[in-house]
């Protein structure tokens, strides 16, 4: 893991870092910040001062306000054309990320697009040749409207990747590799940000950045202080739904999320938990476009307390009464256990993760608590003390 640079300046309120026009701070402080973040105190002034920044935080810590400052901060508003263009690996996240900037932008009139699949190619055709100076977007949709020159990179300032981990692995790192070979301008910077960063997605990166700030931490450090953890010990794969439905019996929460990590166990968790009366919703990736954005909508105003989903909201995904997640599976790849028991706990919350695990994936547990070094202890018998 690489150091963290020497020198990193850290400011304490937001009017103290020099370059965040006036109008974007009122709309920063409108929208409920009134002291940056840790993450934000570091970040924030390297972006505006034209740094390459590679940067870690833990999820619900305020990466999104932290690069969205930043990069916000170097748009010339007499310039219509795409000055920064932010990449993040799902439709949902993209949005989150539109609605958080038209949040700060209410005073500071910026142009913004969200491109992503599912809403029709030539209506972010039409919104490029108006002017968008920022753009949103998931790399798939991002990489077509390159590809029909229609997004322009020839003054692109500022390029984020959020979740970088994600969009530079599997089957994303093809196609960010392909944006990043469209060509921009030697001036761009581009800033990476994400709850994990293993080692070898730190070296891709740095390959990829010129002398990059550096705002790492230690995997012991990236497990959330305000999240318990906990785990049940089930011997069969089969007994879980029982399990499940026993823990539900004695959970009075806000909302909760249960992930699982298969489109097809979602969907058949879902329908075994309604057959039983219990409400709930479910989401993920091969569900159309319309159905996903009704599903996020109705959990985020609470029409929904309970949701079973997919890796699809394991990532940035902010909701902030979820006080609860439950591992029905334990995700494939470690680092999106962190992810995961992020969507609890956000900005500083309580919360709760608890891991339904069979024997094999009690050794998984035993790895994660290795690597992060953190505690996941048995579930006691009185649940309602840890909720």
């Amino acid at each position: 893991m690489a150091e963290e640079s020497e020198n990193v300046k850290v400011y304490h309120m937001f009017d103290e870092i020099e370059g965040i026009p006036e109008d974007l701070l009122r709309g920063v402080f409108g929208y409920g910040f009134e002291k940056p973040s840790e993450i934000q105190k570091r970040a924030i002034k390297p972006i505006i001062d034209g740094f390459d920044v590679i940067a870690q935080a833990q999820s619900g810590t305020g990466k999104t306000g932290a690069f969205s400052i930043g990069s916000l901060s170097r748009v010339d508003l007499t310039n219509p054309n795409t000055q920064v263009l932010i990449l993040a690996p799902t439709r949902e996240l993209s949005q989150q990320i539109e609605g958080v900037i038209k949040s700060f932008t209410r005073h500071f009139k910026v142009t913004i697009l969200s491109a992503t699949g599912g809403n029709p190619v030539r209506d972010d055709i039409s919104a490029l040749q108006r002017g968008a100076q920022v753009v949103i977007g998931t790399p798939g949709r991002v990489y077509d409207l390159m590809d029909r020159n229609a997004l322009k990179r020839d003054q692109v300032k500022v390029l984020i990747m959020d979740e970088a981990d994600q969009m530079l692995e599997g089957r994303f790192r093809e196609q960010t590799e392909c944006i990043l070979n469209m060509g921009f301008p030697d001036t761009t910077k581009v800033a990476l940000f994400s709850a994990t960063m293993p080692d070898e997605v730190v070296e891709v990166a740095e390959r990829m950045l010129k002398n990059p700030v550096r705002i790492l931490m230690p995997p012991e450090k990236v497990t959330l202080e305000g999240i318990s953890q906990y785990y049940v010990d089930i011997q069969e794969d089969s007994w879980k739904f029982d399990c499940l439905c026993d823990l539900y019996q004695h959970i009075n929460i806000n909302q909760a999320i249960i992930y699982c990590n298969q489109r097809a166990k979602v969907e058949w968790l879902h329908k075994r938990l309604q057959e039983n009366n219990f409400e709930v919703g479910y989401i993920h990736g091969d569900m159309d476009p319309k159905e996903r954005k009704a599903c996020i909508q109705a959990f985020r105003t609470g029409t929904v307390r309970v949701l079973v989903s997919s890796d699809l909201l394991a990532r940035g995904i902010d909701v902030q009464q979820v006080s609860l997640v439950i591992n029905f599976e334990l995700p494939p790849q470690r680092e999106n256990y962190i992810h995961r028991i992020g969507r609890s706990g956000r900005f500083g919350r309580k919360g709760v993760a608890i891991n339904l695990a069979t024997p094999a994936e009690r050794r998984d547990l035993e790895e994660i608590e290795k690597h992060y070094a953190t505690s996941i202890i048995p579930l006691p018998q009185n649940i309602s003390s840890i909720l």
